[in-house]
């Protein structure tokens, strides 16, 4: 575990009370007397005092609220690859946080005590989006991330927060699943530098029985994202045995990438290990993530990867001209670099779609846990 470092306010900023109730926009009220949020395709319909299935957005004095402004269950500084970005500023630190609850309802949630919580004293911690931006500038940060749970939920303190970011030339990164209506989609990727958005399997089934959600709703954002904003964005999808590990998911999905997003989209396999409602499965094994990697190639994706496990081929970037080694890994430690300034092969020229700098961050794996102070 790391060490926890005590960030201090600095004068004149704000310290923020625990008051952290603020008004929403997208809702409206039924005939029935209810209101329904447009947040996300979820569509609660509320009454008086009743919360959403994230638990975060609730109807109180005839609004849509959300309660947890503000509030976090904790910063941390993290190398950016763990989030996982690979083609973002390599190298370079990224202060992390997250909230509480979640719009989906995924029975593997590896992060299950924040995303899945019911408990306000899961937000031990708090930050104005001033005080965020201080003290990301000062731990010497290029980016902030919206992570742990899902930023779409929190949407008004994330825009709130990545509007600061930006007059600082702070970058913002949301980690999401993708589970948003098409307004608030557009309002909410308009200040996000950065993504990663969960590609969860690639079936209807999946969806409805393992995440309570939809896949075409998933599929929609991606198009969006791709097609309608500039945001970088990569894709992860967890890979769990016998849900949606097989040869044909992996050779669909990765079509269907290739086809609508273009194969340059960097994609990650990532490791399952049993946790919440799936602690019957078995955790991946490290050959299956090799072999959906090598299906995604097969069908023309150039860059995709393998996570959560010591694999130096898998985790390193290759150019698809030469097939030089440009950025070795190893989990979330960097070693050769073979880039120039404008993310150029250095043996071949080859260009490399992503944001890249002439030398990489050092912040290295190292995870530095932080408590901006009251």
């Amino acid at each position: 575990m790391s060490s926890i470092l005590n960030w201090q306010l600095g004068k004149g900023i704000r310290k923020p009370g625990r008051s952290s109730v603020v008004s929403t926009r997208y809702w409206h009220k039924r005939d029935d007397g209810r209101l329904q949020c447009d947040l996300c395709p979820r569509h609660c319909r509320l009454r008086q005092g009743q919360k959403g299935l994230c638990f975060v957005r609730a109807m109180q004095n005839d609004e849509i609220v959300l309660t947890t402004y503000g509030l976090s269950s904790g910063f941390c500084v993290d190398p950016i690859e763990k989030k996982p970005l690979n083609h973002f500023l390599p190298g370079t630190p990224v202060l992390s946080f997250g909230t509480a609850g979640c719009n989906l309802a995924c029975k593997f949630c590896q992060n299950w005590d924040m995303s899945k919580s019911r408990e306000m004293q899961t937000l031990a911690d708090a930050a104005s989006p001033e005080m965020l931006v201080e003290a990301a500038l000062a731990l010497g940060c290029r980016s902030i991330a919206y992570t742990y749970n899902d930023p779409v939920i929190f949407h008004e303190y994330a825009i709130d927060v990545a509007s600061a970011a930006r007059e600082k030339g702070i970058n913002s990164v949301a980690v999401t699943a993708g589970y948003i209506c098409p307004e608030p989609r557009t309002e909410f990727f308009e200040y996000m530098d950065a993504a990663n958005i969960d590609l969860k399997a690639f079936s209807d089934r999946f969806y409805n029985k393992v995440c309570g959600g939809r896949l075409a709703d998933v599929l929609d954002t991606l198009l969006y994202v791709k097609h309608e904003t500039s945001t970088w964005f990569e894709l992860t999808t967890l890979l769990i045995p016998g849900e949606n590990d097989s040869a044909a998911e992996v050779e669909a999905m990765s079509q269907w990438v290739v086809e609508n997003l273009g194969a340059d989209v960097p994609i990650h396999f990532s490791a399952f290990h049993p946790d919440y409602k799936m602690m019957d499965k078995h955790s991946t094994p490290p050959s299956t993530l090799s072999s959906a990697r090598k299906i995604a190639r097969s069908n023309g994706l150039k860059f995709v990867y393998t996570g959560n496990v010591h694999d130096s081929d898998g985790g390193s970037t290759w150019c698809p001209s030469c097939e030089t080694m440009l950025i070795e890994r190893d989990w979330y430690k960097l070693g050769k670099w073979h880039l120039d300034a404008q993310g150029c092969c250095l043996s071949c020229g080859e260009w490399i779609p992503g944001v890249f700098e002439a030398n990489p961050g050092d912040w290295g794996p190292k995870r530095q846990a932080v408590r901006l102070s009251r």
